[in-house]
C-alpha cells in the first residue's frame, strides 16, 4: 500500500487533523525562505502533539549537518529530508552523526536526474518538480527508469493522486500545496487527499 506524507504542517490544528487521518509521515519545513517554515522550538511543540505512530520528517535546504543531527537526536524529527541538492559527501557526514533514515529529494527534469536518484546512498529518494511546494507535476514518463522505492511529490492533490498511484505505484505520495487554501493547510483538503489514496488500495 502506498504510504502518505502530509508536508509543511505548522499549526496545532494541522497536527490535530493529521492525527485523525493517520498518515505514515508528516513534514516540518526548516528552510527559512519557505512560507511553511517552522523553527526548532515550534517543531518540538508540534511533535509533542503528534501521535507516536506518525513519523515526523524534517525538510532541510543545505543545513549544517550537526543541526540536522541534533533535531534527530532530540526526537523533534524522526527522518531527515534533504531538499537542497546536498552531495553524497554531505550524506556521509550526516550518517557519521546519526543512524536515522535520510530522504534525498531530486528535481526530475531529465532521465539523468532519475539515474542520479537511483544511485543515491540515501535510504529513500523523493522525486519532485521544481524546488518543492510549487504545485506542479513533472513528466511521469521519466519514471520508467526508476528502480528503487520513492516518494512521489510535485503537484499532487485529491484529484490526481489516485491515478498517480495506479500508474506508478510509488512507495509514498507527498503533498503540501495540494492540501492548502490561501497558504494554510486545509483540513477538508487533507481529508480528501487521504481518502483518495485509500481508494487506490
Amino acid at each position: 500500500m502506498t504510504k502518505i506524507k502530509l508536508c509543511g504542517l505548522s499549526r496545532p490544528c494541522d497536527i490535530e487533523t493529521a492525527n485523525r487521518l493517520s498518515p505514515e509521515y508528516i513534514g516540518f519545513v526548516f528552510a527559512p525562505k519557505s512560507i511553511r517554515y517552522v523553527n526548532s522550538e515550534k517543531a518540538a511543540e508540534l511533535k509533542k502533539l503528534l501521535h507516536p505512530s506518525i513519523k515526523a520528517v524534517g525538510v532541510f535546504v543545505r543545513e549544517n549537518p550537526e543541526t540536522v543531527a541534533e533535531l534527530l537526536r532530540s526526537g523533534t524529527i524522526d527522518i531527515a529530508q534533504l531538499h537542497g541538492g546536498e552531495s553524497e559527501e554531505y550524506i556521509k557526514q550526516l550518517r557519521a552523526l546519526t543512524d536515522k533514515p535520510i530522504i534525498k529529494a531530486y528535481r526530475i527534469d531529465t532521465v539523468q536526474d532519475v539515474e542520479a536518484a537511483n544511485k543515491s546512498s540515501a535510504d529513500y529518494v523523493l522525486l519532485d518538480s521544481g524546488q518543492g511546494g510549487t504545485g506542479t507535476t513533472f513528466d511521469w514518463n521519466l519514471l520508467e527508469k526508476i528502480d528503487r522505492p520513492y516518494f512521489l511529490a510535485g503537484g499532487l492533490n485529491a484529484d490526481n493522486v489516485r491515478s498517480a498511484i495506479e500508474r506508478l505505484n510509488p512507495y509514498a505520495v507527498d503533498v503540501s500545496s495540494g492540501i492548502e487554501t490561501d497558504g494554510h493547510k486545509d483540513s477538508n483538503k487533507m481529508e480528501d487527499f487521504v481518502h483518495a489514496v485509500t481508494l487506490s488500495y
